[in-house]
């Protein structure tokens, strides 16, 4: 009797299992769908494939891995075929990345842990539908160009709504936000787009759903972001009239797709001189309807250096670096936090316009340590310091800290910087040294 007592005791104190399905819908992914099942391997209670019409080897991929391969008739509807996926899945927990995304595979334990915490506590999975944590936009050479947050993982009974651009429907207060994972994502290089032709599908589809829903915001502005990744002048013309159209909604538009409309107009608009003036007029505004936010602050920056208002460039900046320093601000910042280097850029702009040695010293130091070819920052640096008296011999024991005196490509850079900024009589000495170098080699 007491054996069977402890066993009930036993069972009762044993914890709820976390059983991970993992989803995928997958069209002519060949090149990707390898690695966007191998991170769940380890890890997923079952992993289900959703095919909608695959010409190349991705099903024979999937197979041959053992996956769950399921067939669903492609409707124009990506809601549609992520929902039927989930409601053939098993588990407790739906991990649901498209095949251009994947975990890192040490994230993905970390995952599970998020996961256990989660469903160990009745009050928490009571209260936790899904997880929201950052999602890194990666370029064609690999580098993160921008962050934003997203739900991939999340209870079995959330569905997706909407044809195209398709998200959860979910309460804000039912995400459980991490930051200690991250997915990565590499659909959005433009290698990507040119591959599989994603601007060319989106624009059309969401065309379709203008004229369903001609006043809704939203899907203008997934419009407009479809035809500036698709480019040329008249796809231009048109995303930013959208743009301006969402910018100017004063509700109904979506906060993320506002502030991509914001940051859209300002990269097109902040390297043309006839349009600073609009352009500044448009970040202030930003400004107002996301206060201290570190992309708006930078973009504020950046049009201010533009103008040659090195003193309030200078103050906007150095409030943005403090923040973040300081780690605030950052949930909403899809820029700065995915590229600090290119706020510091700005930086040393901007202490190069008010003649100020040692922020030009500290700001071109930190961004040529990590890419030693900026050599717009490398003529600053070289022009400022032997402007204020550094003699040419200790320029050099400078730039030694940052460049291969050895190599003749990089005493080329320096050379043509130096020659670039006006320094001629060093601009020959280096190049001299280069000279001398590709003999003896």
């Amino acid at each position: 009797m007491a054996k069977k007592k402890n066993k009930k005791r036993n069972m009762q104190a044993a914890q709820p299992v976390v059983r991970l399905s993992q989803c995928v819908i997958a069209k002519n992914e060949g090149k990707n769908i390898e690695r966007a099942l191998s991170w769940a391997k380890d890890v997923a209670f079952e992993q289900i494939l959703v095919d909608t019409g695959s010409t190349d080897d991705t099903v024979e991929i999937a197979e041959r891995m053992g996956v769950k391969v399921l067939h669903f008739d492609w409707i124009n509807d990506f809601a549609a075929a992520k929902n039927f996926a989930i409601e053939q899945a098993s588990g407790n927990w739906i991990a649901f990345l498209d095949a251009d995304e994947y975990f890192s595979v040490a994230d993905a334990h970390t995952l599970m842990e998020h996961l256990k915490k989660i469903h160990s506590n009745p009050a928490s999975r009571a209260k936790w539908f899904a997880v929201n944590c950052p999602w890194a936009q990666l370029d064609d050479s690999g580098k993160v160009f921008a962050m934003f947050a997203q739900e991939r993982v999340f209870r079995p009974f959330v569905r997706y709504t909407g044809k195209i651009h398709e998200h959860l429907d979910l309460d804000p207060d039912r995400l459980y936000r991490v930051d200690d994972i991250t997915i990565m994502h590499t659909g959005y290089s433009q290698a990507a787009y040119n591959e599989t032709k994603k601007a060319d599908r989106n624009i059309e589809m969401l065309r379709v759903e203008l004229t369903e829903k001609p006043n809704d915001i939203n899907v203008k502005a997934y419009l407009a972001d479809a035809l500036t990744v698709k480019g040329g002048e008249d796809c231009r013309a048109e995303a930013l009239t959208l743009y301006k159209e969402v910018i100017n909604e004063a509700r109904r538009v979506n906060p993320v797709l506002k502030k991509k409309a914001y940051a859209a107009i300002m990269d097109n608009y902040k390297e043309i001189p006839e349009f600073l003036t609009e352009c500044e007029e448009v970040c202030r505004k930003a400004a107002v309807d996301f206060p201290n936010d570190l992309d708006i602050e930078y973009y504020l920056g950046f049009i201010l250096n533009k103008k040659e208002d090195y003193t309030e460039a200078w103050s906007v900046l150095r409030k943005c670096e403090e923040s973040l320093i300081k780690s605030s601000n950052l949930d909403d910042s899809i820029l700065i936090s995915a590229k600090p280097r290119t706020l510091f850029i700005q930086m040393a702009i901007a202490a190069h316009g008010l003649d100020d040695v040692e922020g030009v010293v500290r700001y071109s130091t930190m961004i040529l340590t990590e890419d030693k070819s900026i050599t717009s920052i490398l003529k600053h640096y070289i022009w400022t310091l032997l402007k204020h008296g550094v003699s040419e011999d200790d320029v050099t024991d400078l730039l030694k800290k940052l460049y291969d005196f050895s190599d003749p490509k990089d005493l080329m850079l320096i050379g043509r910087a130096a020659k670039d900024c006006g320094a001629v009589p060093y601009a020959r000495r280096i190049l001299a040294l280069a000279q001398e170098t590709l003999i003896r080699v």
